[in-house]
């Protein structure tokens, strides 16, 4: 399940990664360059990355017997709430026509996606920390 989130987390960062580059390009449409067409997979990709991400994270909390599973369930639910947002932007930007580079260059300066953004940082350092002993529940029997 973590290395799932972590995928999740790779996917997001190099959509938004393609996306800085795709906005300096000043290109009118995607249509014609090797960049836009790629912008939609990137922008696919992630709506794939984003759905269901709260669901799986909360999955991996209680299959990992993490300790203060509410705090993680509370942070879920603001990552839940900031992925559903940046949903709604992302898929309103692909069902546009053509995706110039400014249209990328406002969905990257969407507090939304910036809020995104934070969030699967935090997620991923934590997830990349999931190995250490403090972050576990210490059974009777020492597991």
């Amino acid at each position: 399940m973590l290395a799932e989130i972590w995928s999740r987390c790779d996917a997001l960062e190099e959509c938004y990664e393609f996306l800085l580059a795709y906005a300096a390009q000043g290109l009118p449409t995607d249509q014609g360059s090797q960049s836009g067409g790629q912008v939609r997979e990137f922008l696919q990709r992630t709506v794939k990355a984003l759905t269901g991400v709260a669901e799986i994270c909360t999955m991996a909390v209680k299959e990992e017997g993490l300790e203060h599973a509410d705090k993680y369930l509370a942070f879920f639910a603001v990552l839940d709430r900031d992925a559903r947002d940046s949903l709604a932007a992302i898929e309103l930007v692909l069902a546009q026509p053509a995706i110039s580079s400014q249209l990328i260059d406002n969905l990257n300066a969407s507090i939304h996606l910036r809020a995104l953004l934070t969030d699967f940082f935090l997620v991923g350092e934590i997830v990349r920390n999931g190995d250490k002993p403090a972050g576990r529940v210490v059974t009777s029997e020492g597991e």
